[in-house]
């Protein structure tokens, strides 16, 4: 790839810019300078997006992502990135999107409780289903849209901004974090999508559960030799859909790169060239996301883990799209001078670990673990002394000597209504209308959910409850508990219980339960805020260890919730594998060749090209990210910051949650958190209290 240079002239007006931010004092005021249509066109910028899931901050290199290491180097590279808490693919593109954290957004997972029977009444042609929905589904979004007022995140994304100050604007790429940039489009009619102003392109492309295409741009598609229907991850044979695979997403991506290269881009040039009207692109590369999770090269071994070729091909693959896209805005002068690029990731990644708990190889005494789990075959489908997925769930039952049900699956009750199937481990093997632990009947990532107590009902009606006494989303590294009841004494017994579980990574309840010895509250890590969705009401991370202690972020191994086998991928927990995410920015508004070392997020992404883009974005919640002034051409070397910790109360065995965090001004960057018995000190940050 040629590396871009900086645009000095084009500079100018942001050097003006941030002369006014530094005199003024906050950042928050240079957003707003001149926020008209009429500057904003006159500019002509236009902004290219592009997100590498699950792509971790060390595995990016000359060798196995030229494109990336190209940007960052002669870009902006910036070294103290973070994505936020937890580490999942919808609550980073929530972020992302809004420049908010998950207390306001609300999507707190990519699997979380929504308080009714999704498809009740805006049914998509579906039946009453989960109250734990698995979020990256574009059906499942419009459902959320429509029931929670036409945008559930409650706050206003980037791409919906710019749309309506007459950019144009697409979102290319993985289903669900593609559509959440401007998910207010989605919302629909009749249970039904009408095509949106914005282009969105993803795996439910031309399918019946897909966002409709225009007439516009599928002439385009059909000009360029495309298919209007995006290819799926099994085409061909054998590609990384399946658990267990040696190959990458190669083929559907490269369909994406091309619809962005040979259609839409084409489309939004030639509009730029001939009316100055800009364009904001978002494209959302599932790799390697994906060939990390399903990689078949280390099944049921730590090592290689998520190092190994497999992986490797998913990271090129990325990085082979991401030069596609970039060779196109270089390789047109009007593009190249009036474009700036941002590649962020949503999360770092891990070696899943479904058996040992620490790198001495000591194995989980769960209960779970110690029953063998068949399919209805007879089939073992999990090895002996393996979590399964829902062990959480599992857990919690056995311990609260309650029913236990699982979400995402129906039986026919003795009323003849449908209701959610009993779980029981200690069944020999499955039953009819029985099932040993919650599985991913959906056939997606994840499983594990759970519906602890009541009768497994399935509520009817939008407004009606689950009779449950505690849900669990499970999610990966760390899942979400609920308490429809709100009871304090069951969100203290529920924390007491799981202090003493070998398993976990650390403790966060609501704020409404008080001070529970053991947790730190939801606040601390910005989980409580003005979302419309359901806050959980104990979020639990799993533990997180290094495999060789002399590389930690690129061993590191994660106790996880799911379906998927030890030795795959996984994120979503709290250690610094899964927050390390990457970023860097090139183009005429950035610095050239500047490593950035003050703590930036993807909190900070849609503030800081709202800034260069002269548009307000609008606001309900406060839990806001910053804009990246030091990265911007005339802007500060650095922003003031501290490292900070904060340390709960000790629980029954002396363990406490501790989390370590950066502070820039009001905002905040996790590093990490764990679950220990360290000493309570204001010096604990020196003390390396995270082992």
């Amino acid at each position: 790839m040629t590396a871009r240079s900086v645009q000095i002239i084009a500079a100018l007006g942001l050097l003006v810019a941030v002369a006014s931010l530094l005199a003024a004092g906050s950042s928050q005021n240079f957003a707003l300078q001149s926020s008209t249509p009429q500057a904003a066109a006159s500019r002509q910028r236009n902004i290219f997006i592009f997100v590498a899931d699950g792509l971790r901050h060390q595995s990016v290199n000359a060798a196995d992502a030229p494109t990336m290491y190209s940007i960052a180097t002669e870009g902006v590279s910036f070294v103290n990135s973070h994505s936020v808490f937890p580490t999942f693919t919808t609550a980073n593109a929530s972020a992302i999107a809004t420049g908010h954290y998950l207390g306001d957004t609300g999507d707190f997972s990519n699997t979380i409780f929504v308080g009714y029977a999704t498809f009740s009444t805006h049914n998509f042609g579906r039946d009453a289903g989960t109250v734990t929905p698995f979020v990256e589904s574009d059906p499942v979004l419009g459902e959320l849209d429509a029931h929670f007022g036409g945008n559930y995140l409650n706050e206003q994304t980037l791409l919906a901004a710019a749309r309506m100050q007459g950019f144009q604007t697409a979102a290319i790429g993985k289903a669900g974090p593609s559509a959440i940039q401007d998910v207010a489009q989605l919302n629909p009619k009749a249970g039904a999508f009408t095509a949106p102003a914005t282009i969105f392109m993803d795996d439910s492309a031309g399918t019946a559960d897909g966002i409709p295409l225009t007439a516009e741009v599928a002439s385009a598609l059909k000009r360029a030799g495309l298919p209007v229907i995006t290819p799926t991850r099994s085409q061909p044979a054998g590609n990384n859909v399946t658990p267990g695979t040696t190959v990458s997403n190669e083929h559907q991506q490269s369909y994406f790169a091309d619809a962005a290269t040979k259609a839409i881009l084409p489309m939004f040039a030639n509009v730029f060239k001939s009316s100055g009207k800009p364009f904001v692109l978002l494209y959302w590369s599932r790799d390697p996301d994906g060939s990390q999770h399903n990689e078949g090269d280390s099944l049921n071994k730590l090592v290689p883990g998520i190092n190994g070729p497999t992986s490797r091909l998913g990271l090129r693959d990325a990085d082979d799209n991401l030069k596609q896209i970039v060779d196109y805005i270089e390789g047109d002068s009007d593009l190249a001078s009036s474009t700036d690029i941002f590649i962020t990731s949503d999360h770092g990644f891990a070696t899943m670990s479904k058996h040992e708990i620490d790198p001495q190889s000591h194995v989980t005494t769960s209960y779970a673990a110690k029953f063998i789990y068949r399919d209805t075959t007879g089939r073992q489908e999990v090895n002996t002394g393996f979590l399964p997925a829902g062990f959480l769930a599992i857990d919690l039952a056995h311990y609260l000597a309650l029913p236990l049900y699982d979400p995402d699956a129906q039986i026919d009750g003795q009323d003849g209504k449908k209701v959610y199937e009993p779980v029981d481990p200690t069944i020999p093997q499955q039953q009819p209308n029985m099932r040993q632990h919650s599985a991913n009947s959906n056939g997606l990532i994840g499983g594990g959910d759970g519906l602890i107590g009541g009768t497994g009902r399935i509520p009817e009606g939008a407004d009606a409850q689950t009779d449950a006494e505690v849900v669990i989303a499970a999610n990966g590294g760390s899942d979400l508990i609920y308490l429809p009841k709100h009871n304090p004494a069951m969100a203290k017994k529920i924390v007491a219980f799981l202090a003493g579980q070998d398993y976990v990574g650390g403790l966060f309840a609501a704020g409404e339960y008080g001070k529970i010895p053991g947790a730190l509250p939801l606040q601390d890590i910005r989980l409580s805020g003005s979302s419309k969705v359901p806050a959980p009401s104990i979020v639990v991370s799993f533990k997180t260890f290094a495999a060789d202690p002399r590389n930690p972020l690129m061993t590191a191994a994660q106790v996880s919730d799911t379906t998927l086998q030890e030795g795959q991928g996984m994120h979503g927990g709290f250690g610094r594998d899964s927050t390390y995410n990457f970023m860097a920015a090139i183009g005429p508004d950035f610095k050239k060749r500047f490593v950035d070392e003050s703590p930036a997020g993807n909190t900070d992404i849609a503030p800081t090209l709202a800034c260069i883009l002269h548009l307000n974005l609008a606001s309900n919640g406060a839990l806001k990210g910053r804009i990246l002034q030091e990265s911007l051409a005339g802007g500060p070397p650095s922003v003031s910051h501290q490292q900070k910790v904060a340390i709960s109360d000790p629980a029954a065995n002396g363990k406490r949650t501790i989390l370590l965090y950066q502070q820039a001004g009001d905002h905040v960057y996790f590093d990490r958190a764990c679950f220990t018995t360290a000493p309570k000190s204001p010096t604990a940050k020196l003390q390396n209290p995270c082992p």
